[in-house]
């Protein structure tokens, strides 16, 4: 079971990431895309939008920095442990309450407002769902973890870094947190539904978004 849930089930969700995108872009084209909804309901997102983008970047870009970065590259450079925790803590911990308020109020536009609901999907659902419980469970757990009790460098680092490299280490993952195994578990669901929700949009050309014209929609 260990080896199903840390080694099977990760390659799973990646498989379904990789090529269930690649299919779904191959297959059906014209649905790759966010599905905007801009021209439904504009004062909310303009505020919810940028901020909950903004902070997403900045805690993908913690995730990239303290899960694909060993422990000992950080230390060569002069940072030890405590310092790169506190740094994790309280910079993470900001993103995080960035992010959650982002999410909340995109939750708050979407299922509030009556052209909004009807424009939503039940995969829009599911992807709410299992997008909020990645965010709450990553959050929790850094605060759950303030004093750095639990180094999840020394474990859940290791393990995605051996998922890469094709020699899974399940054993790194049996006596970590329960807040840590159900974020795993929730990030992974993401994957599994991710070719078939409008997150696909972010794998294309994201970045053009800083310097694409604004779209506009007039008035009747």
């Amino acid at each position: 079971m260990s080896e199903f849930v840390w080694v099977a089930l990760p390659y799973l969700a990646f498989t379904f990431l990789v090529f269930g995108s690649a299919v779904r872009y191959t297959v059906s084209e014209r649905t790759w895309t966010t599905k905007s909804s801009e021209f439904l309901e504009k004062k909310q997102l303009r505020i919810a939008g940028p901020l909950f983008h903004f902070a997403l970047l900045l805690v993908f870009l913690g995730h990239v920095g303290g899960i694909l970065v060993p422990q000992e590259v950080t230390e060569m450079f002069g940072v030890n442990e405590h310092l790169y925790h506190m740094g994790a803590l309280y910079i993470g911990g900001v993103a995080g309450i960035l992010l959650i308020l982002g999410f909340l109020l995109l939750m708050k536009r979407r299922f509030t407002s009556v052209y909004m609901k009807v424009n939503t999907s039940s995969m829009d659902v599911w992807l709410f769902l299992f997008l909020g419980l990645t965010i709450l469970t990553g959050f929790a757990g850094t605060m759950l973890n303030a004093d750095g009790a639990f180094n999840y460098r020394e474990y859940i680092g290791p393990w995605f870094r051996s998922l890469l490299i094709m020699h899974p280490q399940p054993e790194l993952m049996n006596n970590i947190p329960i807040m840590f195994k159900v974020h795993m578990f929730s990030w992974m669901a993401v994957c599994f539904i991710f070719p078939f929700s409008r997150l696909v949009h972010c794998l294309s050309f994201p970045f053009l978004y800083l310097w694409r014209s604004a779209i506009v929609y007039r008035r009747r």
